[in-house]
């Protein structure tokens, strides 16, 4: 291959594949790339031991190793500001930068265009971010999704409370089931699309005193008026769905989820523990139980839904349940046991004042009544089996926190 790029030199601070593998290309046309990783737990992507069904157990991890053909590493702390120093130099004398990190984590980590441009005013900075938010219809009605004749999409909404106290609303709707019934509506216009498969949430059902509910696809839904809004949503976005699993025109395929944990200790989907870390309220004398599910075993549900060949309401949980006093100290979120009555009046408040998001953290069943899901349709139908556990480890950093790993 001609060596086009010879002479150019490119950083890369990323992780995982997307990034990485353009820095690969780069380097195969003769670019001289350098990938800046953490000295001690280095990309991410280099704690994949299982892909699906297929682990890992090899000397090296070719997956890795594909991605980051042709590059030369250095480990290096760039949130510490000797590190920080000594990638400016590296900047100084660079013609690209290339990362995927997010935009909190790109601002924490000084290297913004703003922090770099003062050391090298020609430096090329390329950013990829595919958490950013684009409009529904944006991506349907783009000519590329048309040539592609795109026939699946999957769907996953907005979790965690909004960031505002007031949650945005589209047509007088909270942006989650907005966002949710323009999915739908788009994927039954799009002539090429033939099956939807959509994340909800398992807190969308009804709990009755105590701790074993155990809930399958028929169990009620919370319907009570009185649900804070964050459930509400999920429920409104869950019934949206549900409504079109008997369509002729489309095959859609509902999953809904408990807490999904990935590692580095990171919850979602858990209406209790949603938002920054630190200390929660919760009523005293309940310890609700909390089931959870590895991000991988959710992915891997996913694309188990990918070749089913008919609709349907599926549950999927991984193999622990947890008391919410022990994941909330798991996770950086201590709960602090509170008389309910001032639960009750603290929540009234929030409620009067309009803060129907802080409202949510101290208001619902789940914070008493704790339940776990009966998954045996998903294991009938789709052949799901959770493949991860969910516990404390000891990550590469020496810390001690909630991990997932192969079961």
């Amino acid at each position: 291959m001609h060596e086009v790029l010879a002479g150019v030199r490119v950083i890369e601070v990323g992780e995982y594949v997307f990034v990485p593998t353009a820095a690969a290309v780069l380097a195969e046309w003769g670019a001289d790339v350098v990938k800046v990783e953490h000295p001690v737990r280095g990309d991410a992507y280099r704690g994949l031991r299982q892909s699906g069904p297929l682990k890992i157990d090899l000397p090296f991890n070719y997956a890795v190793e594909h991605a980051n053909r042709g590059k030369r590493s250095l480990g290096l702390d760039i949130s510490k500001p000797e590190g920080h120093a000594l990638l400016m130099e590296l900047v100084a004398d660079a013609d690209v930068f290339l990362t995927n990190l997010l935009p909190r984590t790109r601002r924490k980590l000084r290297i913004e265009p703003e922090d770099l441009r003062p050391h090298n005013a020609r430096l090329v900075y390329a950013r990829a971010d595919l958490a950013r938010h684009r409009a529904v219809s944006d991506l349907f009605h783009s000519t590329r999704f048309h040539a592609a004749e795109i026939d699946t999409v999957v769907h996953t909404p907005q979790h965690g409370p909004s960031p505002h106290d007031r949650m945005p609303v589209v047509s007088g709707l909270p942006a989650r089931t907005a966002e949710a019934r323009l999915v739908l509506q788009h994927a039954l216009e799009a002539r090429s699309v033939r099956r939807l498969v959509a994340v909800g949430s398992a807190y969308v059902y009804r709990l009755e005193p105590g701790n074993a509910n155990r809930l399958n696809e028929t169990s009620a839904l919370d319907l009570d008026p009185e649900v804070p809004a964050e459930i509400r949503s999920w429920i409104d976005c869950d019934m949206t769905f549900h409504a079109e699993v008997g369509s002729n025109r489309l095959q859609v395929l509902l999953l809904r989820v408990p807490t999904v944990v990935s590692s580095g200790g990171y919850v979602y989907l858990n209406p209790t523990l949603s938002g920054r870390a630190g200390p929660r309220l919760r009523p005293a004398g309940f310890d609700p139980l909390c089931p959870l599910l590895s991000d991988k075993d959710l992915a891997g549900a996913v694309r188990l839904a990918l070749r089913a060949h008919h609709s349907g309401v599926y549950n999927i949980a991984g193999w622990e349940a947890l008391p919410l006093s022990v994941l909330g100290r798991w996770t950086s979120r201590p709960q602090l046991p509170v008389p309910g009555s001032v639960l009750q009046l603290t929540a009234y408040g929030l409620r009067l004042l309009g803060r129907e998001s802080r409202r949510t953290s101290l208001h619902g069943g789940y914070l008493r009544y704790g339940f776990t899901l009966d998954t045996r349709a998903a294991q009938r139908d789709l052949g799901y089996f959770p493949g991860y556990r969910v516990g404390l480890e000891r990550a590469g950093d020496g810390l001690v926190r909630l991990e997932t790993s192969p079961a």
